[in-house]
């Protein structure tokens, strides 16, 4: 999976991965967490209605002064209380956040604002909890050392949260209970992805 910004890192080496799950029809779309944008204007590139979200001030400033033709709607506030109509999006996508707020609160909200039909794409970070996470450590190190030699590693300005508090495992389980028919995926580069589509009800 090949990255979708000419600055590379273990979130952007996904992007294109996540821009591929964008329903067809989508007209709206919601970036929780936006940070500085990279993927939100990917985004407004193809859907036509695209808002960004992110707590933190100077990100939200540089998203805004990188979209120079504004093409995003780009909001400084609290994700979990910002209040957003319910089913108001197509897609809502959400990198590297997850992990900043109550999982479980922010998976619900998530559900709550996708319209019946719309999809959620969601790249996340955990901690390893059992000997079975062990062979995804080590290939994220060797994938690591291997596509930062050739590429660089850009280290976006936002703020982090480290370790994760929930586990690999956890977070199979949550995305499990709350979004039925969810599919979990472990990632080299110490990533997991939860995709989910809402169904449609009649």
């Amino acid at each position: 999976m090949a990255e979708t910004v000419e600055q590379w890192n273990h979130n952007s080496h996904y992007h294109s991965a996540l821009l591929r799950t964008i329903p067809a029809n989508a007209r709206s779309a919601l970036d929780v967490g936006c940070g500085e944008g990279a993927l939100t204007r990917a985004l407004a590139g193809i859907v036509p209605t695209v808002i960004g979200i992110d707590s933190d001030q100077p990100s939200i400033d540089e998203a805004r002064r990188q979209d120079g033709a504004l093409r995003v709607e780009y909001i400084l506030g609290d994700f979990l209380e910002y209040p957003f109509q319910p089913e108001s999006f197509d897609f809502v996508v959400s990198v590297a956040t997850l992990h900043h707020m109550d999982a479980s609160a922010a998976l619900n909200r998530m559900r709550a604002l996708l319209r019946p039909g719309g999809a959620l794409a969601i790249l996340g970070l955990a901690h390893a909890g059992t000997v079975r996470d062990l062979p995804f450590e080590i290939a994220g190190l060797v994938t690591h050392r291997a596509l930062s030699a050739t590429r660089g590693y850009w280290e976006h300005p936002s703020p982090k949260v480290w370790p994760p508090p929930e586990s690999y495992t956890a977070m199979r389980r949550l995305a499990a209970e709350l979004l039925p028919g969810a599919r979990f995926r472990r990632h080299a580069l110490w990533r997991y992805s939860i995709t989910w589509s809402k169904p449609v009800t009649r």
